[in-house]
């Protein structure tokens, strides 16, 4: 297991200025905010403890309280927007080492998708103050632009973002086509796993849990592979051979749309729902076959039954029974019968969800305990 960060000492003294920045951003105000940071930078002079241990941690606190279903989801868009401004702010305060032609040059980017882009923010600021030459391409970058900026500037390496696992195949994409322009790949992010075992398990050459320890492997370096003659996807998944992956993520639309409408026989409930209530229910069920299609990408059950069980606590949050999966796993593994490897993924999951203690109901935010 990998163990927690070390903080510096001046984390430890950040407390009264994290439940600050936390109010601030909880109640949407911007300028309380951006005070809050700068007071805070001031107080400490360091940039770095600024952004990690009072930044992130708020920001991860907005994301945990969302899912409890404390924060609505537009609370939770605005304290996202406002930590990236407040973050814009703290660069243009801030000294970091100047730059130099020749200094090292590192590229951050977000795989092909992902949309949240606070975690290579903050990796893209650490590296600008250890003198890093940071090319920060942001949220959602294709992988054939990532390619084609590599190739026109030359980074010593790029360091690829994900949160959402139902990623992964396209990390691994970009990953390989990286390696193959020569350039070394550090993978970070909630998608790889809390222990890095996917960012492994695609080929990239170094991954860390943090933009602390991300910017500690950058500055030891990564080495520079040379690009393979032939390389193809099965070559690192093996696995993959045996076409389940791709058949179930071809036909993710079919199995949404069939198992749905299965499920009018198998849950009751669902028959009296809103046209609205449908359009979440075929979502929910669209992202519980992504993330089927992803395990078996990865060859990992766990990864399908940890988004099973974060998706029983969150229906349970909003009022929602968790039983209704139940039958929407046992539906889908009627459709895939004819593929073991996706059968025992919801079997375990199925198994797991069976023996899940369900958290403490929370009352939805503006309402009365």
């Amino acid at each position: 297991m990998t163990p927690p960060p070390v903080q510096p000492p001046d984390a430890l003294a950040l407390d009264p200025a994290r439940d600050r920045l936390w109010s601030a951003v909880r109640q949407g105000d911007e300028r309380r905010a951006a005070v809050v940071v700068l007071d805070a930078l001031e107080a400490s002079a360091d940039a770095e403890t600024v952004l990690l241990d009072l930044i992130a941690p708020v920001q991860a606190k907005v994301g945990t309280e969302w899912a409890a279903n404390r924060l609505t989801v537009t609370q939770e868009h605005t304290a996202t927007a406002i930590h990236e401004r407040v973050i814009a702010v703290l660069a243009h305060q801030s000294e970091s080492r100047p730059e130099t032609p020749d200094g090292p040059r590192v590229t951050v980017a977000c795989v092909d998708g992902e949309w949240h882009a606070l975690p290579a923010r903050l990796l893209a600021e650490v590296l600008r103050l250890r003198g890093w030459r940071v090319d920060f391409l942001g949220a959602h970058v294709p992988t054939p632009h990532l390619i084609a900026h590599l190739h026109r500037t030359g980074p010593r390496a790029v360091a690829l973002s994900s949160s959402v696992p139902t990623h992964l195949p396209t990390a691994h994409t970009a990953i390989t086509a990286c390696q193959a322009a020569g350039v070394p790949v550090i993978a970070g992010g909630a998608a790889f796993g809390p222990d890095g075992r996917y960012a492994r398990a695609l080929g990239a050459d170094g991954w860390a849990p943090d933009a602390r320890s991300a910017a500690a492997v950058l500055d030891r370096g990564l080495g520079r592979p040379g690009p393979p003659a032939v390389h193809r996807t099965v070559d690192d998944l093996p696995h993959l051979a045996d076409q389940e992956y791709t058949i179930v993520a071809a036909t993710t639309h079919q199995l949404v749309k069939q198992t749905l409408a299965d499920l009018e026989d198998r849950f009751e409930p669902l028959r009296g729902y809103t046209e609205r209530q449908r359009r979440h229910t075929a979502e929910d069920l669209a992202h519980v076959v992504e993330y089927l299609a992803t395990s078996l990408y990865v060859a990992d059950d766990e990864l399908f039954t940890r988004f099973i069980l974060w998706t029983a606590d969150i229906l349970t949050a909003r009022g929602v029974p968790a039983r209704s999966l139940d039958p929407a796993l046992d539906l889908l593994a009627l459709h895939l019968k004819d593929f073991p490897r996706a059968c025992r993924t919801l079997a375990h999951a199925r198994e797991a969800l069976g023996n899940r203690t369900p958290p403490p109901t929370t009352p939805a935010p503006g309402k009365p305990a």
